[in-house]
Protein backbone atom coordinates (compact mmCIF):
# COMPACT_ATOMS: atom_id res chain seq x y z
CA UNK A 1 0.00 0.00 0.00
CA UNK A 2 0.81 3.35 -0.31
CA UNK A 3 0.25 7.23 1.11
CA UNK A 4 -2.19 7.45 3.26
CA UNK A 5 -4.01 10.11 5.03
CA UNK A 6 -6.95 10.78 7.23
CA UNK A 7 -10.20 12.60 6.83
CA UNK A 8 -13.46 12.78 8.40
CA UNK A 9 -11.98 9.73 10.62
CA UNK A 10 -11.28 7.36 7.65
CA UNK A 11 -8.12 6.05 6.49
CA UNK A 12 -7.40 5.97 2.62
CA UNK A 13 -5.07 3.97 1.65
CA UNK A 14 -4.50 2.53 -2.23
CA UNK A 15 -1.18 2.80 -3.60
CA UNK A 16 -0.66 5.99 -5.94
CA UNK A 17 -3.45 5.91 -7.27
CA UNK A 18 -5.66 9.42 -6.74
CA UNK A 19 -9.56 8.59 -5.66
CA UNK A 20 -12.47 10.55 -3.98
CA UNK A 21 -12.39 10.60 -0.16
CA UNK A 22 -15.11 9.00 0.97
CA UNK A 23 -17.13 10.19 3.94
CA UNK A 24 -19.31 7.85 6.02
CA UNK A 25 -21.99 10.38 6.40
CA UNK A 26 -22.65 9.95 2.81
CA UNK A 27 -23.30 6.45 3.10
CA UNK A 28 -27.35 5.59 2.79
CA UNK A 29 -27.21 3.25 6.23
CA UNK A 30 -26.12 6.39 8.36
CA UNK A 31 -28.17 9.51 6.06
CA UNK A 32 -30.18 11.83 7.99
CA UNK A 33 -28.58 10.27 11.34
CA UNK A 34 -26.80 12.73 13.67
CA UNK A 35 -23.51 13.90 11.77
CA UNK A 36 -21.78 14.01 15.12
CA UNK A 37 -22.95 11.02 16.63
CA UNK A 38 -21.81 9.03 13.01
CA UNK A 39 -18.35 11.38 12.89
CA UNK A 40 -18.11 9.78 16.33
CA UNK A 41 -18.34 6.47 15.43
CA UNK A 42 -16.50 6.71 12.00
CA UNK A 43 -13.51 7.30 14.44
CA UNK A 44 -10.59 4.55 13.54
CA UNK A 45 -12.34 3.57 10.28
CA UNK A 46 -10.45 2.51 7.30
CA UNK A 47 -11.13 2.98 3.81
CA UNK A 48 -10.07 -0.40 1.77
CA UNK A 49 -10.09 -1.30 -1.92
CA UNK A 50 -10.36 -5.18 -2.28
CA UNK A 51 -9.69 -6.90 -5.65
CA UNK A 52 -11.89 -9.42 -7.18
CA UNK A 53 -11.89 -12.66 -5.22
CA UNK A 54 -10.68 -11.05 -2.07
CA UNK A 55 -12.12 -12.04 1.16
CA UNK A 56 -13.20 -9.15 2.93
CA UNK A 57 -14.89 -10.66 6.11
CA UNK A 58 -14.66 -14.73 6.82
CA UNK A 59 -17.37 -17.17 8.27
CA UNK A 60 -16.30 -17.74 12.07
CA UNK A 61 -13.69 -15.52 12.34
CA UNK A 62 -13.73 -12.32 15.30
CA UNK A 63 -15.53 -9.38 14.03
CA UNK A 64 -13.42 -6.36 15.09
CA UNK A 65 -15.31 -4.04 12.07
CA UNK A 66 -18.69 -2.73 10.64
CA UNK A 67 -18.64 -2.71 7.01
CA UNK A 68 -19.83 -0.42 4.72
CA UNK A 69 -20.26 -0.99 1.02
CA UNK A 70 -19.58 2.00 -1.18
CA UNK A 71 -18.83 1.23 -4.61
CA UNK A 72 -18.14 -2.48 -6.19
CA UNK A 73 -19.89 -5.80 -5.64
CA UNK A 74 -19.73 -8.57 -3.09
CA UNK A 75 -20.81 -12.17 -2.42
CA UNK A 76 -22.68 -13.25 0.64
CA UNK A 77 -20.86 -16.74 0.99
CA UNK A 78 -21.96 -19.67 3.40
CA UNK A 79 -19.84 -22.14 4.33
CA UNK A 80 -20.82 -26.29 3.40
CA UNK A 81 -19.62 -29.15 5.22
CA UNK A 82 -17.51 -30.55 2.70
CA UNK A 83 -15.71 -27.04 1.58
CA UNK A 84 -16.95 -25.25 -1.19
CA UNK A 85 -18.85 -22.03 -0.19
CA UNK A 86 -22.60 -20.72 -1.17
CA UNK A 87 -23.73 -17.73 -2.10
CA UNK A 88 -26.80 -16.81 -0.79
CA UNK A 89 -26.77 -12.90 -1.67
CA UNK A 90 -25.31 -10.19 -3.77
CA UNK A 91 -24.63 -6.86 -2.15
CA UNK A 92 -23.03 -3.40 -3.75
CA UNK A 93 -22.92 -0.15 -3.37
CA UNK A 94 -24.70 1.58 -0.37
CA UNK A 95 -25.14 -1.71 1.32
CA UNK A 96 -24.09 -2.61 4.62
CA UNK A 97 -21.93 -5.99 4.40
CA UNK A 98 -21.25 -6.96 8.33
CA UNK A 99 -23.06 -6.70 11.71
CA UNK A 100 -21.05 -9.30 13.84
CA UNK A 101 -18.73 -6.92 15.24
CA UNK A 102 -22.14 -5.14 17.13
CA UNK A 103 -23.70 -8.29 17.61
CA UNK A 104 -22.39 -10.94 20.75
CA UNK A 105 -21.02 -13.53 19.68
CA UNK A 106 -18.89 -10.82 17.84
CA UNK A 107 -18.10 -13.84 15.24
CA UNK A 108 -18.56 -13.20 11.62
CA UNK A 109 -21.81 -15.34 10.16
CA UNK A 110 -20.61 -15.66 6.46
CA UNK A 111 -17.50 -14.98 4.74
CA UNK A 112 -18.07 -11.52 2.37
CA UNK A 113 -16.05 -11.83 -1.46
CA UNK A 114 -15.43 -9.08 -3.67
CA UNK A 115 -17.25 -9.67 -7.10
CA UNK A 116 -15.55 -6.61 -8.32
CA UNK A 117 -12.93 -4.13 -7.46
CA UNK A 118 -14.98 -2.75 -4.13
CA UNK A 119 -14.22 0.45 -1.65
CA UNK A 120 -14.95 -0.69 2.02
CA UNK A 121 -14.99 1.67 4.91
CA UNK A 122 -14.63 -0.43 8.14
CA UNK A 123 -15.81 0.93 11.35
CA UNK A 124 -14.04 -0.10 13.96
CA UNK A 125 -16.76 -1.77 16.20
CA UNK A 126 -15.44 -1.81 19.70
CA UNK A 127 -15.71 2.34 19.33
CA UNK A 128 -19.31 1.77 17.55
CA UNK A 129 -20.45 -0.41 20.52
CA UNK A 130 -19.80 2.43 22.85
CA UNK A 131 -21.53 4.54 21.10
CA UNK A 132 -24.40 2.31 21.05
CA UNK A 133 -24.31 2.14 24.68
CA UNK A 134 -23.38 5.70 25.56
CA UNK A 135 -26.25 7.01 23.05
CA UNK A 136 -29.21 5.07 23.32
CA UNK A 137 -31.52 7.39 21.21
CA UNK A 138 -29.02 7.27 17.83
CA UNK A 139 -27.90 3.35 19.15
CA UNK A 140 -32.38 2.75 18.43
CA UNK A 141 -31.86 4.60 15.35
CA UNK A 142 -28.66 2.46 14.14
CA UNK A 143 -29.98 -0.83 15.28
CA UNK A 144 -33.71 0.32 13.73
CA UNK A 145 -31.61 0.56 10.40
CA UNK A 146 -29.79 -2.83 10.97
CA UNK A 147 -32.80 -5.28 11.69
CA UNK A 148 -33.73 -5.09 7.95
CA UNK A 149 -30.79 -5.80 6.22
CA UNK A 150 -30.27 -8.77 9.26
CA UNK A 151 -33.75 -9.78 7.67
CA UNK A 152 -32.70 -9.80 4.25
CA UNK A 153 -29.47 -11.57 4.58
CA UNK A 154 -31.57 -14.74 6.50
CA UNK A 155 -34.54 -14.63 3.84
CA UNK A 156 -31.92 -14.97 1.30
CA UNK A 157 -30.13 -17.43 2.77
CA UNK A 158 -33.22 -19.55 3.59
CA UNK A 159 -33.99 -18.74 -0.01
CA UNK A 160 -31.04 -20.13 -1.15
CA UNK A 161 -31.02 -23.09 1.35
CA UNK A 162 -34.38 -24.31 -0.05
CA UNK A 163 -33.26 -24.24 -3.82
CA UNK A 164 -31.76 -27.48 -2.95
CA UNK A 165 -27.43 -28.05 -2.64
CA UNK A 166 -26.77 -27.64 -6.17
CA UNK A 167 -28.97 -24.64 -6.94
Amino acid sequence: MGTSDVWYGVVTSRGSRAEPRIRVTDHPFFRGMDPDWVELASRGSVETTYDPGELIVREGELAQRFHLIFHGEVSVEIGRPWGTARSVQIIGSGEVLDWSGVVPPFLGQFDGRALKETRVVSLDSTVLRRLLEMHPADGNRFLERLIPVIGRRLEDARHRLVEGPDA
